[in-house]
């Protein structure tokens, strides 16, 4: 790979790098500033990149003839000379292994010290002996693919089994970064183009039971029963917990503020943004995290810790505690993660709302919430439709009006001549026989009855601007006056305007509910 270098003895810089097999340097008239560094910087990747199409033209980019080779070998020049660039291929691109490196360095500054670990162990591990000595613009798919294949066969530690496919993916990311970042600079096609991640199975969430946890709370040997009140009933993560501090837990407000953590033993900084957050204690957590101040409060600055004040360790705890534990009571073994989803299930189970949940665990949306739990939020999967039919059946009727039916002079208009005519004399007809008499019904509302009969004034008026349409028959009953006259008011006139009442709406589907 080329690089932007200065002369010592006039102070400007020079761009020096490899073409045709020999090292070549340019030299400029510009002063050695970050701007000029800049410019010559962008002048370079274009070349570099017209090296690796083979398009360069080097008499028509510095406008002179290629320099002829000298008398020693490329390998003869690097040994001489101590300044000589990083050995790249006749293309000009670099080595896989020289980019690797550049890339990491550019990169590790934004990074977080355990996923500089991680990405520098897959680096050393897998990436650099198997694609260190090629060449990135020589990289195929074939070969992304050949190495893909390789790492399905590779024994997992401390297991059986090969590596998963989780794992897989884990390694082959960087690969994908150093081979677009490359392809970006260099002007070439990555060899990870339409190369899809392998599929991970999803991981179950198994939280314990109420009875489960109740089992280990007093079952735990004691120097351990406040750590695990903590980890069931406020969801924190295991670093989380374990870079716990006393300057973080706020008595008086009821609150833990989860700020720090511990990543491979060492303390470093939160998994994401969204897990800086404020917990609220139950009085549960609250009385437990008093009891553990007298015991770790003046011993160290971590709240859960061993003798020696130090943080617990995970693997210890793993081995002496949590899986011994597991086995007395003859519960079936999963990770000791599973009592953050413990927590997550409890709250769901008790109705909290989502959103508080979430930022209790950090989560900085419901969506994880929604995905991962959905079979712990209440009514969330059930699929009876029991709360619709409740509601249709409280507030919606479909039962056929009985009674007279009224319609509107316009509505009759738009009725055909001989339906309009066959209406009236279904009307008169009706208005004859019908023990109902539609004078009472259309009667002002509340106007009182005078020796079961409605004031006639309304009911003219009102019939000038309905149409009373032919009602359902019924017998006439000689006791039908006189029981209207002992009630007060006709039951027909009441079922009617019971059903012509609307029925009252739900809370929420008020206005300014």
């Amino acid at each position: 790979m080329g690089s932007i270098r200065r002369l010592d003895s006039k102070g400007t810089l020079f761009l020096d790098f490899r073409y045709a097999g020999q090292r070549l340097r340019e030299y400029t008239a510009l002063a050695d500033t970050p701007m000029n560094r800049k410019r010559l910087q962008k002048a370079l990747e274009r070349i570099e990149g017209e090296i690796a199409l083979g398009t360069f033209d080097y008499e028509k980019t510095f406008g002179k003839p290629l320099p002829a080779k000298s008398g020693h070998t490329d390998s003869e020049a690097s040994s001489n000379d101590a300044e000589s660039s990083q050995p790249t291929a006749r293309s000009g691109t670099p080595l896989f292994k020289d980019f690797a490196d550049m890339w990491f360095a550019e990169c590790e500054v934004s990074w977080r010290r355990s996923y500089r670990v991680t990405q520098r162990g897959s680096l050393d591990q897998y990436l650099i002996p198997y694609f260190g000595d090629k060449e990135v613009g020589h990289i195929t798919k074939a070969d992304v693919l050949a190495f893909r294949a390789s790492l399905a066969k590779v024994p997992a530690r401390k297991s059986l089994s090969t590596l998963s496919n989780r794992r897989i993916n884990s390694v082959m990311k960087p690969l994908r970064q150093i081979l677009n970042e490359a392809a970006d600079r260099l002007e070439f096609t990555s060899a990870f183009r339409n190369i899809k991640p392998l599929k991970m199975k999803r991981s179950d969430v198994m939280p314990f039971t109420l009875e489960e946890v109740q089992q280990i709370l007093t079952t735990v040997r004691a120097d351990f029963g406040t750590y695990f009140t903590v980890r069931f009933f406020t969801g924190m993560r295991t670093g989380e917990v374990h870079g716990l501090k006393w300057k973080y837990i706020d008595f008086e407000r009821r609150l833990i503020l989860v700020r720090e953590a511990i990543v491979m033993k060492e303390e470093d900084e939160l998994k994401t943004d969204g897990s800086v957050r404020d917990i609220q204690m139950t009085d549960l957590v609250f009385d437990a995290l008093q009891a553990q101040f007298k015991v770790t409060g003046k011993l160290s600055e971590f709240v859960f810790c061993n003798r020696k004040g130090e943080p617990i360790d995970n693997q210890n705890f793993l081995n002496r505690v949590w899986s011994p534990l597991l086995r007395h009571l003859n519960i079936p073994h999963r990770r000791a993660y599973q009592m953050r989803h413990t927590a997550a299930t409890l709250w769901l189970a008790a109705g909290e709302a989502p959103e508080w949940i979430a930022r209790q665990l950090g989560h900085t949306s419901t969506e994880m919430l929604f995905r991962v739990y959905s079979r712990y939020v209440p009514n969330l999967t059930r699929r009876d439709g029991s709360a619709m039919e409740r509601l249709l059946k409280q507030h919606i009727s479909v039962a056929p009006v009985q009674g007279l039916v009224v319609r509107l002079p316009e509505e009759a208009a738009m009725l055909p001549a001989a339906q309009q005519a066959g209406a009236h004399a279904a009307s008169a007809e009706t208005a004859a026989n019908d023990v109902l008499d539609p004078s009472a019904l259309l009667s002002q509302p509340g106007a009182p009855l005078q020796n079961g009969q409605a004031s006639s004034a309304p009911a003219a008026n009102e019939a000038q601007a309905f149409e009373v349409l032919p009602a359902p028959r019924r017998r006439k009953s000689a006791s039908g006056a006189e029981g209207r006259n002992r009630v007060g008011t006709d039951p027909g006139e009441a079922e009617l305007a019971a059903l012509l009442r609307p029925p009252p709406l739900p809370p929420f589907l008020r206005h300014g509910s």
